[in-house]
């Protein structure tokens, strides 16, 4: 079974990690496409998650979404040429999912979907596009709970479809536990509510941002916030950046690696954010955080099903309702997480041998 693993960002890097460490080295190729901010930050990452240096390492010179993914086509498809896999693993709805998925297509490689099925129906979402697209032409779809089967098999996608959990519980069970030794942040900072915005229909609109960032603001509740350097340029951009500094109940920090994140997530009250992953990793039994959802809709409706996230949109009166309400009651369900109990790397993989 010879496959290549396709990864570009962190959270590819983390939800991939378990998969690429069940595979037979000799037969997998590991291919970075570099698709960051921040090349060295992609693979710090790496790095830190104990993973080999890839096979293959990008350095993507474009950074428009559609040249972007026409430049990772055509190096993707020269690497295809010289390795021959069998099979190309993707995970998500990035770019880089589907600039792979589209040079497998034409080199005529099976394609394996992991985290397949996830839908908001939002097409404001450059996501929503990427994953639509590549479940559709998709050999192997794994999928992480029933919903996002259901979601599938709705659209009568061609693929063999496996609920399998999410990959992300994996790493968290796994570095959860060495997270507080490794971690290089130093805080005296207590009480805090963790936030996290990168998503581009958020932080790419200036009154969209300027609305969560004042409700942020004017809660008095004491944040650390973690800036993604998309969301940075952007702050600076609209001038929000000066505001957050000089406040004195947010604390700013520059993007940070996989064991400071899940340390802030480990020691928070709650979790403010845009980001889909940080709604799995919340559900951990590790984590275990309520979520507050800075969006209008969420591929993510287990964890709103499970009472671990709220969604309450962007409205500035709306998340500041939401913030007070939570700050006295930040307490979650005891259900388990709907994402499944860490064991979805050896599931996927075992699926994959059985069909290669």
């Amino acid at each position: 079974m010879k496959v290549a693993v396709i990864l570009g960002t962190r959270p590819e890097i983390i939800k991939l990690s378990p998969i690429i460490k069940q595979l037979n080295k000799k037969s997998t190729s590991v291919i970075f496409t570099g698709q960051h901010y921040d090349h060295n930050m992609g693979m710090s990452f790496i790095d830190q998650l104990g993973l080999n240096k890839p096979n293959y390492s990008m350095k993507i010179s474009k950074t428009k979404p559609d040249l972007q993914i026409s430049e990772i086509i055509k190096k993707l498809s020269g690497i295809f040429a010289l390795e021959k896999p069998e099979n190309v693993i993707v995970q998500g709805d990035t770019n880089t999912v589907l600039a792979a998925g589209i040079a497998s297509l034409k080199c005529n490689i099976s394609i394996s979907h992991i985290e397949s099925g996830l839908r908001s129906n939002d097409w404001r979402m450059p996501e929503e596009h990427n994953r639509i697209i590549v479940d559709n032409f998709s050999d192997y779809l794994f999928t992480p709970t029933q919903i996002t089967k259901q979601n599938l098999v709705s659209e009568k996608v061609h693929g063999k479809i496996f609920v399998t959990g999410n990959t992300v519980i994996d790493s968290i069970n796994q570095f959860s536990k060495i997270s507080k030794k490794h971690s290089k942040l130093s805080l005296d900072y207590n009480d805090y509510v963790l936030l996290t915005l990168h998503r581009s229909e958020n932080v790419d609109n200036k009154l969209v941002l300027s609305s969560i960032i004042k409700s942020i603001l004017d809660s008095n509740q004491k944040f650390i916030f973690p800036i993604h350097p998309r969301t940075q340029k952007r702050l600076h951009e609209f001038n929000l950046f000066t505001k957050l500094k000089n406040s004195k109940n947010v604390l700013t920090l520059d993007s940070v690696g996989y064991f400071e994140m899940l340390e802030l997530m480990k020691n928070c009250q709650y979790i403010v954010t845009d980001s889909g992953g940080i709604q799995e990793e919340a559900t951990a039994s590790s984590i275990r955080k309520k979520v507050i959802v800075v969006r209008k809709t969420t591929d993510r409706p287990e964890a709103v099903f499970g009472g671990f996230s709220e969604i309450v949109g962007t409205n500035y009166n709306a998340i500041l309702k939401s913030l007070k309400k939570t700050a006295k009651n930040p307490s979650i369900t005891k259900k388990k997480s709907p994402y499944g109990d860490g064991n979805s790397a050896k599931k996927i993989v075992h699926h994959l041998k059985n069909n290669l």
